[in-house]
């Protein structure tokens, strides 16, 4: 049974040298540039540590959803191209500008405000341009893009400096929907060419495409889930190189053994039928642990039932199954323990959800410990 010397009530430890040998895997298979895509601090990872390991590793740029992300890597001291993929307020815009963050826009009103923030500080506005596709969210429908490089292409303030889309199901098996949005997007670009248009980077792959679409690398590959190791899909399993990066852990506070007939946690909907061992552990909703029955932990290299309702701050195991089972012992919720594994994509299907969602829901307060190697 492994004891093992807690480093916080429960915590993650975020294995950077797998990030960057992913980041090294994709830049060989696609043979392009790599963005790095940090938003959501590193889909729970740590924006600023995935960042510096990612770029240290050949990654170009770091892509975030919002401008407040972008300062904070630039506050700690991320110095590459640095895209927001997602809306940017106005009161936003001026800061962006002077940081030489590049802004993602598809209207009219949104070049002409950057621009002339642009102008009124002696700088010049980053503008990429999004090209919806068929993905239904942000982005100039097709007919429009001509119009809108135009203006940005001839606009004081302003360098057009990319042009991008966004597949909808890239991550499935079926091809015939980011068939038709490549198609579409080629097109665009075919329109652009012929009034003499060509921005510095056009981009699509996210990571599933970076995974089976390579005539859809173009000059940058997104790369987001499959950084950290994160299958993007069922339907869409990375290759045995690709590592996941990320282990949470907890450990037993408290093991007890309760007599027949005791109610486990509030509302008392786990009942033991006979003496049975229960552990606590201290990790709860507050952590991003779901409430949501029938999960499933590690303890002493074996899976055991989280049972009881799951509270802010603890939840409780079953442990006959582990009858050595003591107060420190460690509590694997992502990662391995001796020859046993649970994946985040194990453990979102505990709770009915998908691994991007359990990463980025583990709470601020859960620390991130880093290992280099």
């Amino acid at each position: 049974m492994q004891h093992t010397q807690p480093l916080a009530s429960n915590w993650t430890e975020i294995d950077l040298a797998a990030i960057a040998a992913n980041v090294r895997y994709f830049h060989m298979l696609s043979g392009v540039p790599i963005l790095a895509v940090v938003k959501a601090n590193a889909y729970g990872h740590g924006a600023a540590r995935v960042a510096q390991a990612a770029l240290a590793a050949g990654a170009t740029w770091c892509g975030v959803a919002r401008v407040d992300e972008a300062l904070e890597l630039r506050k700690a001291g991320i110095a590459s191209p640095i895209l927001v993929l997602g809306y940017t307020p106005e009161q936003q815009l001026a800061p962006a500008i002077e940081q030489n963050i590049s802004l993602t826009v598809w209207e009219t009103s949104q070049i002409d405000l950057a621009a002339s923030l642009a102008r009124r500080s002696g700088r010049r506005a980053h503008l990429q341009l999004k090209v919806d596709t068929g993905m239904g969210r942000l982005g100039a429908r097709p007919d429009q893009v001509v119009d809108l490089a135009t203006n940005l292409a001839q606009t004081p303030g302003v360098n057009f400096e990319g042009i991008f889309t966004h597949f909808a199901r890239a991550d499935e098996r079926q091809r015939a929907t980011s068939d038709r949005q490549e198609a579409a997007f080629r097109q665009v670009l075919a329109e652009l060419s012929q009034r003499g248009i060509q921005p510095a980077w056009v981009h699509a792959a996210n990571s599933a495409a970076g995974l089976t679409r390579p005539s859809a690398a173009f000059d940058l590959i997104r790369l987001g889930v499959a950084m950290y190791g994160l299958h993007p899909s069922d339907e869409c399993p990375l290759p045995p190189e690709v590592r996941p990066a990320l282990a949470w852990k907890s450990v037993l506070s408290m093991v007890k053994t309760l007599p027949p007939g005791s109610g486990v946690s509030y509302g008392h909907e786990y009942i033991t039928s006979d003496h049975e061992r229960i552990g606590t552990v201290p990790v709860g909703y507050a952590d991003g642990f779901r409430r949501r029955p029938g999960s499933r932990l590690l303890v002493g290299g074996r899976t055991v039932a989280v049972v009881g309702r799951v509270c802010m701050d603890q939840i409780m195991v079953q442990l006959d199954s582990v009858p050595d089972a003591k107060a420190g012992d460690e509590v694997v919720l992502v990662g391995a323990q001796g020859e046993a594994h649970q994946s985040v994509e194990d453990l979102a299907k505990f709770w009915g959800t998908i691994n991007y969602d359990v990463v980025c829901g583990i709470g601020a307060r859960v620390p991130r410990f880093y290992q280099e190697g």
